[in-house]
Order: C-alpha cells, then structure tokens, then sequence
C-alpha cells in the first residue's frame, strides 16, 4: 500500500478507533467525541430536530426581551411586534448550519477547520466555543438560581445567600448528567420537555392575559430617527439569540447523509420559531402593562407576584427546566471544543469540566451582584463575534454546496487540504475579523456606540452590516480555493 492511499486509512483509524463501540441510546452516556459517525450508525429523521430546538425557546428570556421592546425602547406594541416577525428570518442561518453535520459526520467545531485552517480554527472554538459557552451557562445559571432562590425562601428556607446557590448546583449537576448522556437523551426527552414548558407557560400567559392592557398605547409615540434607532435595537436583540446557535451542527450529525436539506433547515428554523415568537410576543404586550421597575428587579418576579399559589411553583419548575434544557444543549456541544483544539481529553470529562466552570461562575455571580453588570454588557457585546462567525459559516456552506470530507477534516499535517498557509485560513480568519470590526462600528449600546452608528443618530446597524461584510469578504477570498477544493 501507498503512503497516500494509506493516509485515510490511517485518519480513519484516528476519527473512530478500532475495538471502540459508540452506542447512542438515551439510557446510556454517549462515549463520541468530535470522531466520525459512520454511515451504518446514522439514524434519526428530520423533524426530530423540532423539538430539540422548541424547548430551549420556551423561556422567560424571551419575556424580558419582549418587553423591553415597548418598556424601555417605546415602541408600539404592532411595531414591536413587527420587529419580530422580520428578526424570525435569521433563524433559517442556524438551519443552514445544521446540514454541515450529517455532511461530515462531525461536530460543527471540526467543520470549521475547512474555514479557519487547522490552527486557526483552534482559536476561534477556543474562545468563542469553549470559554464563551461558559459564560452562557453561567448567565442562564443564575437567573434560575435567584428565581428557585426567592421560592425556596418562600417555602422557610432560612439562608437567604444559600439559596440560590444550593439551586445553581443542582440545576448544574442536572445539566451536566444531560450532556453526559448526550444526544440520544436530547433528541427523547426534549418532545416531552417542549410539550410540558409550553404548557406551564401557556398557563402563565392564559392566567396572566386578562390583567393586560391590550390597547397600550406610547403616551409620547416615538417618530423619525429616534423611532429607527429603537427598531434597529430591537432587531439586534432579537438577531442575537439565532446567530449565537452555530452548534445546530452537532445536533444533527447523527442524520443519515441522505437526509433532505430543506427537512434540516425547516425544522431547525421552526423549532426556534414556533415557541420564541408566542412568547416574545407576550412579553410585548406585558411591556405594555408592567412599569419600569419589573425589569429592574428581573420581569420573572413580577409574573411570579401575580401567580396564584398553586402555579408559581410550576412557573419557577419551568424556568429551571428551560434552563437546564437550553444549557443541556451548550453543555453538549461544548464538550467537543476541547477535543476539536487538540485537547486529550474524553468528550464526558470535558463536559463535567465545562459544567464545572459554569457552576463556579455562577456562584461568584449569585454572591458577587456588581459582576453580573459585568457579564452582561460582555454578552452586548457578543455580536461582534457570533454575526461574523455566523455568516462566514453559513457562506462556506453555500459556497463549498454542504460538501464536506470528514476525513480530510481530521487531516492535520502540512499540506493537507485544510492547512493552508501555516494552518490558517485567511480567508476566514479575514473575514471575520474585518466582519467583526464592522459590526462593532455600528453597535449601539448603553455604554458604546460605534463611531458610524453615532453618525447616523445611533442606528444600530451591526447585524445586518456585520453579515453583509463577513459574507461578501469570504465569499471574494475563498471562492476560488473552495473551488478546487470541491472540484
């Protein structure tokens, strides 16, 4: 045998070694990592994908974005609602990324190496899908822990500190066991988690409707400028939770290589859609009706005041679960970072690992009040990061036609097809860098806004432009090498 025909026989060996048995069964924890899902393991279908993803959107997240939009931007409640509907279109980009999965038989963070280069895309997952994942945990983390923490105290709980941190451990350990158990457990039991949070909420909002005030009206209408500028921040909110899902990949690898596309991106895109929409929409109205002191001390101890007794343990039951289902998810996915940068390192320590990391940082959040201020404007900020990535991503994609070769992907010596130029990609390291730059020159924040939005009046144009640039400057570098690359 040659020693070129004997490199993929070799990487393969790598990708999934001999004697090592990979059973996906939702009582038993998956062992795979980052390795290659051969075609005789695929199973799954399309529209399972829907509930995987329905059940992290049932949130009282959305609520507070809801909102926000005519609390504190003034917005209308049908201009609100309008911004909505339009945002929903990003949703299709996470479905776009999730067919890379099935196409490579690999985590999104391995695919990425076809954009980045093998060392480049080692920096990017490093921080943005391992660190960054981290802090995501934490911030989901604590607003359950305070919420199950003001319940618990309810109940006689006697310390009031202890509390909330008692809840962020067992909700962490919870969802640490999710992501040990991995994908076939996500893909089994989030039907049933969508279906249960749909209808906790579904009660909240039936119970909490007739005190609205349906015709809300802004007692001083925004008009021109101000009024865009609140739209266009609006529309950055509600773009941030579709753009920072780049794992869709992960959850749909385990597909056979046959599946439909549009069947991928159709129930990616729904299953965001379908519960996110109802419930932001809600929070619209609610903005509406509550004062401005609701989001000051957190949109869930209002809901949870008028609760009658018997639902507000069902409410705060739903916001843990949605929190452990959602951060089940990131836990998942973030547990093949470390693999994917050349970390040794199994897939279920890396998860108890990363699982860890979250839970302590959000027990300094829980004692340490200032900090969450903190996090949170690092998380306004999270968009010169995920627009870039995002777009770059989807446009590989579309430019490569989803042909992706697991095994050249693994490939990792100088000269392989996606080493480039001293393991980098330029090209995608390029584009999202200059990507991100455009983004931020058109953020528009409480404490920063970009000098070109400032020269518009404070719109905030960061998605949009942010995608425009990232896509456009890939799409002009890499074409030409992505060509003969698929040729």
């Amino acid at each position: 045998m040659s020693e070129a025909s004997a490199v993929p026989v070799r990487l393969a060996a790598e990708a999934h070694p001999a004697g090592t048995e990979f059973v996906d069964a939702a009582n038993t924890p998956e062992t795979r990592g980052i390795e290659i899902i051969d075609d005789s393991e695929r199973h799954g279908r399309a529209r399972d994908l829907f509930f995987v993803w329905s059940a992290p959107g049932v949130s009282v997240l959305n609520i507070t974005v809801g909102a926000s939009m005519t609390l504190v931007l003034g917005l209308e409640i049908w201009q609100a609602l309008l911004v909505v509907l339009v945002s929903s279109v990003l949703a299709v980009l996470p479905g776009i990324v999730a067919i890379s999965g099935p196409a490579a038989g690999t985590s999104g963070s391995v695919v990425q190496r076809a954009i980045y280069g093998i060392h480049g895309n080692k920096i990017v997952i490093a921080f943005y899908g391992w660190f960054i994942s981290g802090v995501f945990l934490a911030l989901n983390w604590v607003a359950a822990s305070f919420i199950g923490g003001e319940l618990l105290k309810r109940w006689g709980f006697p310390d009031p500190i202890l509390a909330p941190i008692l809840v962020a451990v067992v909700v962490s350990a919870i969802t640490v066991i999710v992501a040990v158990y991995g994908h076939a457990l996500i893909l089994k039991a989030y039907m049933g988690i969508s279906i249960g949070l749909f209808v906790i909420f579904a009660l909240v909002i039936g119970f909490i409707a007739p005190t609205l005030d349906w015709g809300f009206a802004q007692p001083a209408p925004l008009e021109g400028m101000p009024l865009w500028v609140s739209i266009t921040i609006a529309f950055a909110l509600m773009a941030s939770s579709p753009l920072s899902f780049s794992n869709s990949a992960d959850m749909a690898r385990y597909l056979p290589r046959d599946t439909k596309a549009s069947g991928i991106i159709g129930a990616t895109a729904l299953g965001q859609l379908f519960p996110a929409v109802l419930i932001t929409a809600f929070g619209v109205v609610l903005g509406g009706t509550v004062g401005p002191e609701s989001l000051a001390n957190g949109i869930e101890y209002s809901l949870l005041e008028s609760l009658p007794a018997w639902l507000a343990p069902l409410f705060v039951l739903g916001v843990l679960v949605n929190c452990i289902s959602l951060n089940g998810m990131t836990t998942y996915t973030a547990s093949m970072a470390l693999q994917s940068i050349g970390v040794p390192i199994r897939r279920i320590p890396s998860a108890v690992l990363i699982g860890a990391l979250g839970c302590a940082f959000t027990i300094v959040l829980v004692l340490a009040s200032d900090l969450i201020s903190a996090v949170n404007l690092m998380l306004q900020f999270l968009l010169i990061i995920s627009v870039p990535t995002m777009g770059v991503y989807v446009a590989d994609i579309v430019l490569r036609r989803n042909r992706y070769d697991g095994l050249e992907l693994f490939d990792e010596r100088p000269g392989a097809p996606f080493w480039y130029r001293g393991g980098f990609g330029m090209a995608g390291v390029v584009a999202v860098v200059v990507g991100g730059v455009a983004t931020a020159l058109f953020l528009s924040t409480t404490v920063w806004v970009g000098p070109l939005g400032a020269a518009l009046g404070g719109l905030d144009l960061s998605v949009p432009v942010g995608l425009i640039v990232s896509v456009g400057l890939y799409a002009l570098l890499a074409r030409r090498t992505i060509r003969a690359q698929i040729a």
